[in-house]
C-alpha cells in the first residue's frame, strides 16, 4: 500500500483542522502557506472530504473549515479511505500459496489496525515544544 500526495496532503488539512478544532473556521490559505502547499491543490482534496461528512464549509469573510466531528472519533484510516480508496496491501491474493496468503493478510490486518486506532485527536497533540510536529512512528 502506497499512500499518495492525496492522503498525505488531506492527512495534513485533517491534522492542522484538529488542532483548530473549536476555534472557528480555518481557510485553506492559512494551511496551505502554513506548509508550504498549494492551496489550488488543497481545494481539489478538500471537495471529497466535505462530501464524506468528515469536514463542513462555513461560508463569509471569516469563512474557511471546521471538523464535521469530533477530532477523537475522526480515524486515520476514515481520513485515507475516502481520499484513496479502500485499503488493500495486495490484490489477487487467493491466488496465492496459504503462507504467503496468510503474511499478506497479517500485514495488510496490521496496517489497518494502525489507521484504524489512530485518531485525529492523537495526530493533532503530536507536536514537540515549539509546537511543530514531530515525526509519527508507527510500529508495525
Amino acid at each position: 500500500m502506497r499512500i499518495s500526495t492525496k492522503g498525505r496532503y488531506g492527512l495534513t488539512i485533517m491534522i492542522e483542522l484538529a488542532k483548530r478544532h473549536g476555534e472557528g473556521p480555518t481557510s485553506l490559505r492559512v494551511i496551505a502557506g502554513a506548509h508550504n502547499l498549494s492551496e489550488h491543490y488543497l481545494e481539489q482534496l478538500i471537495a471529497p472530504l466535505r462530501n464524506s461528512g468528515l469536514v463542513r464549509s462555513i461560508r463569509g469573510a471569516y469563512g474557511g473549515y471546521v471538523l464535521g466531528r469530533e477530532p477523537e472519533t475522526i480515524t486515520a484510516g476514515d481520513i485515507i479511505r475516502v481520499l484513496e480508496g479502500p485499503i488493500s496491501l495486495v490484490e489477487g491474493i487467493e491466488d496465492e500459496e496459504p503462507a504467503k496468503r496468510e503474511l499478506w493478510i497479517r500485514i495488510s490486518d496490521a496496517i489497518k489496525g494502525v489507521l484504524e486506532n489512530t485518531t485525529l485527536e492523537d495526530l493533532a497533540k503530536h507536536t514537540d515544544d515549539n509546537g511543530q510536529s514531530d515525526a509519527y512512528m508507527f510500529y508495525i
